[in-house]
């Protein structure tokens, strides 16, 4: 295991053209394995002030999990273009099994080991959430927006404990588009930690980014 672990660093920080990806870290795993993976990076570069996605997708095949180790200084809104068109191709691929999932990759920084976050059933739209969802959303400041209530993230969990909300409308999660992909993962693990039981959320696992 650790052996493995060591190589996905490497992987991760030295790819095969030498560029390094600084993965998000977080303070908290969500899955601590993963077997039989083929790895894509996203490397992060700057281009006369403009902030670009590099993607090396080389490696990947449809039958095995995908890590992607994508640099936490990339804003969120680019990230996800490539990833739903990564998710894309998955999908439409003749050999894809049915068996594999992709994953996002992170550092605990607390164990200082490599971390996996699956998104395999998610559905990206950037796009604004529409007027029948209610949606909570997370800016890059750490602030969180439901309807016309803006709060701390801290906050969150005791507002839900005494909100009451109508029921017949279903719970999205959106994001800050602007918000860079380190945030997004920290976003990500402070809501799998949050008890929304009173919550009808969709079934269709859908993001809002905007």
């Amino acid at each position: 295991m650790k052996k493995i672990i060591l190589l996905l660093v490497v992987l991760v920080l030295f790819s095969c053209q030498n560029k390094e990806v600084l993965l998000p870290k977080a303070n908290q795993t969500i899955v601590a394995d993963v077997q039989n993976h083929s790895p894509i990076y996203f490397f992060f570069k700057l281009e006369k002030e403009d902030t670009l996605v590099e993607v090396n997708q080389k490696n990947r095949i449809s039958t095995t999990n995908w890590l992607f180790n994508i640099d936490k200084r990339l804003p969120l809104r680019k990230v996800v273009l490539e990833v739903k068109k990564l998710q894309v191709k998955k999908e439409t691929s003749l050999h894809k099994s049915e068996s594999s999932e992709n994953y996002f990759t992170y550092m605990n920084d607390v164990s200082k080991t490599m971390a996996f976050m699956p998104f395999s059933n998610i559905k990206y739209k950037v796009e604004v959430a529409d007027s029948n969802v209610l949606q909570i959303y997370f800016d890059r400041n750490d602030l969180v927006r439901i309807g016309d209530e803006v709060f701390s993230k801290n906050d969150l969990q005791n507002f839900i404990d005494k909100w009451s909300i109508n029921q017949q409308k279903r719970v999205v999660f959106s994001f800050d588009k602007m918000m860079s992909f380190e945030q997004y993962v920290q976003d990500k693990i402070f809501i799998s930690n949050l008890k929304l039981n009173s919550f009808s959320f969709n079934s269709n696992h859908i993001e809002y980014i905007y």
